[in-house]
């Protein structure tokens, strides 16, 4: 749960592979900003082991989120001081989103992929509107999603999954240095819980097989149990655990 080595691994790829518009680096932190579309690309990250935070460091970069209209947010992932958790709650920031990331071993006869879901190397309107659709909520700007992941420099392929030629789940893969990265993995709300996301799952794995990954990661909430059980059942395991700590209020 404190491999160092394997969370800064897989932060790295992570950054790449869900890339900000703007990074700024501090002292062992590496600060995002993607006009607020979703956390891990809207925070500031500690990429080095024991990185400090300092009541000076903490108020220069709430003030770069500010100026950015952007909710001031923590992402801490096991890598900070000792302290920073503790600085950072007696500030006033709340913890929220706790979460898991998951990594499995890609076995060589894993590379399969189920032909009824279609993957491509480049993002489409299509893909990036039904997409964040079935995502809903905060998650539902299309156009922020676009500008994410049209800036992906790595080998991906955005995966649809269709019955009855209507697509009904959605899913990302980013494969880089032996690991594919899965993201955005979404189903029709009316067709949650029969497997659909298994199967675009278990073909994003296929394909980075084909990549040459032998292994795959994923985030999920803490919170989302039925997520855990598919991802079990995947193989997947704990690798290590981060969670927010976000200013409350408005950030202007």
């Amino acid at each position: 749960m404190n491999d160092h080595s394997l969370i800064i691994g897989l932060e790295s790829r992570l950054m790449n592979a869900w890339p900000s518009f703007d990074y700024q680096a501090y002292d062992g932190w590496i600060l995002r900003l993607a006009n607020g579309y979703s956390k891990r690309a809207n925070s500031a990250t500690p990429l080095l082991p024991h990185a400090n935070l300092d009541e000076e460091l903490i108020d220069y970069m709430v003030a770069r989120f500010v100026e950015a209209n952007v909710r001031p947010t923590f992402r801490l992932n096991g890598l900070q001081a000792g302290d920073v958790d503790e600085r950072l709650k007696l500030r006033g920031f709340k913890e929220v989103e706790p979460t898991h990331v998951l990594v499995a071993p890609i076995k060589m006869g894993d590379c399969e992929i189920d032909p009824e879901v279609d993957l491509q190397p480049q993002v489409s309107k299509r893909w990036v509107r039904e997409a964040a659709s079935s995502y809903g909520g905060d998650k539902a700007d299309d156009e922020t999603l676009m500008k994410i992941v049209s800036r992906i420099h790595q080998k991906a392929a955005f995966a649809t999954l269709s019955l009855d030629e209507k697509p009904v789940a959605w899913g990302l893969g980013v494969v880089e240095r032996g690991y594919v990265g899965l993201y955005d993995i979404v189903v029709a709300p009316d067709l949650r819980g029969i497997g659909l996301g298994r199967r675009v799952v278990s073909s994003l794995m296929a394909w980075g097989c084909q990549q040459g990954a032998h292994s795959a990661y994923l985030q999920v909430r803490e919170e989302n149990e039925v997520a855990h059980s598919l991802y079990k059942a995947l193989g997947f395991e704990i690798a290590y655990r981060y969670t927010h700590r976000v200013m409350p209020g408005r950030s202007s």
